[in-house]
């Protein structure tokens, strides 16, 4: 994204080496994960308690539980997340009772460092303090993680794995625009693939499918509904037609929905 070596080495070099995995396989000897998205679809859907019968559940962004468990569980094992995110889905969930990011016990965090101002948080998570400069500047990170941040269950994704995931899979033609530099997976889509790089099997809810017309942008979304709304940084259709392919692969098992002639009946598909 054009930043300079020295403009972030400040901030990484405080990043802690794990001290182990960020999984530890399950009963079996495998990992069963899911991965749970925001979208709409899981409205009404009851798959709280599949989705909690998984070794880690993943969630990103505004993951809110309370009042929404029987559709998508109560669990958070991993929590994916921005400076942004973690920030902004306090204010855009809070209607809805969203208070905080997931702090379950022994809750392990992992941060996209997707711009500047994620490095920025860095140093001041890391180091304890205010976040030194900014969008942030003087805002202290360590509350927004409710008590459970912990420096060996805090994670950073590496920089040359959002350049594999982007370049390798999910390579939008908006590259080539003059904003490629803002063009980005969403967070949701660097869950899914950090999940099958560290699990046995994933299960996916909660994203965008072929029928996503039919549903709220939100599962939160009960009365208010609102509408995917398409902005340049992401490829919400490229992104839509990865899970659909990786499931007919038979790598991931989509959570999608079929409605009945009635409306009334809503079915897992093989």
């Amino acid at each position: 994204m054009e930043y300079k070596y020295n403009d972030v080495m400040a901030s990484v070099k405080l990043i802690p080496k794990p001290k182990e995995p960020l999984i530890l396989p399950g009963k079996d000897g495998c990992v069963h994960c899911a991965v749970v998205g925001t979208a709409g679809i899981l409205n009404g859907s009851k798959m709280g308690a599949e989705i909690d019968a998984h070794d880690y559940v993943f969630r990103m962004n505004g993951a809110i539980t309370k009042g929404y468990e029987e559709d998508v569980g109560n669990r958070t094992s991993v929590y994916v997340h921005t400076a942004h995110s973690i920030t902004s889905s306090i204010h855009i969930l809070r209607k809805y009772g969203y208070k905080s990011a997931p702090h379950d016990e022994g809750i392990k965090y992992v941060m996209i460092p997707e711009g500047m101002r994620d490095y920025k948080w860095l140093e001041g998570l890391l180091k304890g303090e205010n976040v030194p400069g900014g969008h942030y500047k003087n805002i202290r990170p360590r509350p927004y993680y409710s008590g459970q941040y912990n420096e060996s269950r805090f994670y950073v994704l590496h920089q040359d794995f959002l350049r594999y995931v982007k370049n390798s899979f999910l390579k939008s033609s908006n590259l080539n625009a003059s904003f490629w530099a803002m063009v980005r997976p969403t967070n949701g889509a660097f869950t899914v693939f950090l999940a099958l790089h560290v699990c046995d099997t994933v299960d996916v809810y909660g994203f965008m499918t072929e029928d996503y017309k039919n549903y709220s942008n939100y599962y939160v979304e009960k009365h208010d509904k609102t509408r995917v709304i398409f902005y340049a940084n992401h490829d919400y259709h490229l992104e839509k037609n990865t899970w659909k392919k990786l499931h007919n692969s038979k790598i991931i098992k989509l959570y999608q929905r079929t409605e009945s002639e009635t409306g009334t009946e809503n079915q897992k598909k093989p």
